[in-house]
């Protein structure tokens, strides 16, 4: 016994094991006195999630952006799951939950409260990849690999050192394996491991920095920004579907049109939205759009649900109106004429935006119900606000009320005659009978002369010189 101790004293100390990023095994841990998470943000059902997992006798955490914003005071959107058990074994814990993904396997558990379910997406803890374990593109985008690994590897696959720590709600313990903590408070965005090869493993990861620092008003490393501008290209590598969610999710962040600016910024503009250029050249379009973000960022901070379509119509809502004024010089009828133009800007925006059909269905009854609410003769006004999709019409031509685009009056006219009762209502329909025909019905808009943002400026210098 006394010779194992003398050994002991004598061994050489085991050098510490290193990832591939050169961050050691052993996380900091950090305790509530330090973080001061407050419970009261926390999800229950992320909760329940860690609690059955880890009373299974598996590792269990909530991770990612929800451990960011938990640390930042805010309440978080989503939770996401890490966990040691596969999605096999977490299925089985969980009656309510499904299998997804093709990239990435991981387990959606829903919860079904009063108000909407709550979807806890429950991912396994995964290995730093090989060339040799994943389907890698030639771009360097890996396709696929469900490599599990331990939670360390885990945090070196994550992204950025802000978005790398894990809360164990039980204990009340983060852990931090990349400094995501002192990053946090240096309000810093940081990727984890060389920045260009980790752009080239997953191009969205370009999107990604620019949505948390317009959401958190950080500044991204200069390291990490510097191959944004070489590395914008591999964003069309990314498949449409994921990336019009990247783009929703950057539109839905609560901070649009200071992540649109980003993206103008670096000039990721031109391979994720080129219309983006468009809005932000022409001066009406730009206050359009900007004013419909900011209704936007408002109705997500104060818990009011988004619509898609809703968004995507602001956007192109200009394009339809150049479009349908060409139709109609073509002496087509109004009416036919906008739905043509709708077709056609489709067609444009294909190539770009991998958008679903509902959304293209509640962007078109959107703009096809616009004429229709400026007409307010006969029945049309009635039966409007017996549709499904009154509301989002609705709130369509106030935004166009609020940017000038059409008499305030009409927007006034349409919320009395929702709100009132029958005689209110048959009283607005008596005002309208009394206005000349001109003010009852609308058309096209006429073609708009755009006013280039640098050409106008051009003009103003040559003019003060």
């Amino acid at each position: 016994m006394i010779r194992r101790f003398i050994d002991k004293l004598l061994k050489k100390p085991a050098r510490q094991k290193k990832l591939v990023h050169g961050h050691p095994l052993t996380p900091k841990k950090i305790i509530k006195r330090t973080h001061h998470i407050n419970p009261e943000l926390l999800s229950k059902n992320a909760v329940k999630v860690t609690h059955v997992l880890q009373e299974a006798g598996f590792e269990a955490y909530i991770v990612g952006g929800a451990v960011r914003d938990l640390l930042l005071g805010i309440a978080p959107k989503d939770f996401d799951v890490a966990t040691n058990a596969t999605p096999e074994q977490v299925q089985k814990l969980f009656r309510r939950s499904r299998l997804i993904g093709r990239r990435f396997q991981i387990v959606h558990v829903t919860f079904y409260g009063k108000e909407r379910p709550e979807i806890i997406e429950v991912s396994t803890f995964r290995a730093h990849v090989q060339a040799d374990q994943a389907d890698v593109a030639a771009s360097g985008r890996i396709l696929r690999d469900n490599v599990w690994g331990n939670q360390a590897e885990d945090a070196t696959r994550r992204d950025f050192s802000i978005n790398a720590m894990y809360y164990d709600p039980q204990t009340e313990t983060v852990l931090d394996y990349h400094n995501g903590m002192q990053d946090l408070n240096a309000k810093i965005i940081r990727m984890i491991g060389e920045p260009s090869q980790r752009y080239r493993e997953d191009p969205v990861r370009m999107l990604r920095a620019i949505r948390f620092a317009a959401k958190t008003g950080f500044t991204i490393e200069k390291e990490t920004l510097s191959p944004i501008h070489e590395l914008g290209s591999l964003i069309q590598d990314v498949p449409s579907s994921r990336l019009f969610d990247e783009i929703l999710k950057l539109l839905m962040s609560g901070h649009a049109w200071a992540s649109i600016q980003g993206l103008e910024t670096v000039g990721l503009h031109h391979k994720i939205l080129p219309l983006i250029e468009d809005i932000l050249s022409d001066s009406d379009r730009t206050e359009f759009v900007k004013q419909s973000l900011q209704n936007t960022d408002d109705r997500i901070k104060s818990g009011k649900p988004v619509s898609a379509g809703f968004l995507f119509a602001t956007l192109l809502w200009h394009d339809v109106q150049a479009a349908w004024a060409n139709f109609e010089s073509d002496s087509m009828p109004s009416v036919p004429a906008l739905h043509a133009a709708i077709d056609q800007v489709f067609e444009q925006q294909k190539e770009f935006l991998g958008m679903q059909r509902r959304h293209e269905a509640d962007m078109r009854e959107i703009w096809t119900m616009q004429p229709r609410l400026e007409k307010r003769v006969g029945r049309y006004p009635y039966r409007l606000v017996e549709s499904p999709k009154f509301k989002a019409g609705y709130d369509f031509l106030l935004l166009r009320c609020q940017t000038h685009e059409i008499e305030a009056e009409i927007g006034q006219w349409w919320t009395d005659f929702w709100q009132g009762d029958e005689h209110v209502r048959a009283e607005l329909m008596q005002i309208v009978k009394n206005m000349p025909n001109s003010a009852q019905n609308t058309s096209a808009p006429k073609k708009r002369r755009r006013r280039n943002r640098s050409k106008a400026a051009k003009t103003t210098a040559e003019q003060a010189n």
